[in-house]
């Protein structure tokens, strides 16, 4: 009975070893696939994008500054495949890839040309939105910053919409790259929360209600942290009262 006992115990510990060695064989494989798909579908986009560059010169300043995007776009991507060693990072030069295919888009539409088939959408393009009206704002430098939904000699740099150092900007046409420097560098300068809330609120078809309703929540835990201290601060000073001219004093 014993010795059956111990075969038995032999047996189950070797199944359950192969099972797990092949469970385990089976995610590597499985996840080397993953790789293999990711990082193909992002050479093929980033392939796409450079035939494009190389192909097609902007005729004015909107459609070459969105031409000089793409092909930006373009050398990041390929960077970046050459780099990816998980489906991640294959995933992020696919992205790139991609962004790049919006901006020559928008240059090939601009210029009367078919812009070709529709792009997929970019992470965070849905909830960002488009400009659906031209508006002009005046920054805290002085500079005028124009949005508008079609390019002009007044707002040839386009942007195709996305979330930018967890701000959404809505794709549109700009006067100027206002989210290049938060796109570099992670963080957006000082003040273009007001320039956000002037350029945006209110506009329709823009994903920017979401987040200012976030920042007024902010700002309403905020003033609640203030009245809270406010009155601790009270407290201590009716208790410091007592304990100088109340119930010490009388003890003294």
């Amino acid at each position: 009975m014993l010795e059956l006992v111990l075969v038995v115990a032999v047996l189950g510990g070797g199944a359950w070893y192969l099972s797990s060695k092949n469970s385990k064989k089976s995610k590597e494989e499985r996840e080397r696939q993953e790789f293999a798909d990711a990082h193909a579908d992002a050479q093929r986009w980033t392939e796409r994008l450079g035939g494009q560059v190389m192909q097609i010169s902007g005729t004015d300043a909107a459609s070459t500054q969105a031409m000089a995007d793409a092909s930006e776009r373009f050398t990041a991507a390929n960077s970046a495949l050459a780099q990816a060693t998980s489906t991640k990072q294959a995933m992020l030069a696919r992205e790139s890839a991609l962004e790049g295919m919006h901006y020559v888009s928008a240059a090939r539409d601009i210029m009367g040309m078919n812009p070709g088939p529709e792009l997929p959408p970019l992470e965070g393009q849905r909830s960002a939105g488009k400009v659906t009206e031209k508006r002009t704002i005046e920054g805290e430098d002085g500079q005028t910053l124009t949005a508008s939904p079609y390019a002009s000699d007044e707002t040839p740099n386009y942007y195709p919409g996305g979330t930018v150092a967890g701000r959404p900007v809505p794709a549109g046409w700009y006067s100027r790259p206002w989210w290049a420097d938060a796109m570099a560098t992670g963080v957006w300068m000082m003040g273009y929360s007001m320039m956000f809330n002037a350029m945006f609120m209110g506009m329709a078809g823009v994903g920017y209600s979401g987040e200012a309703a976030a920042a007024g929540e902010v700002g309403d835990a905020g003033g609640d942290m203030g009245d809270a201290g406010a009155d601790a601060g009270g407290d201590m000073g009716d208790a410091g009262g007592d304990m100088g001219g109340g119930d010490m004093g009388d003890g003294g």
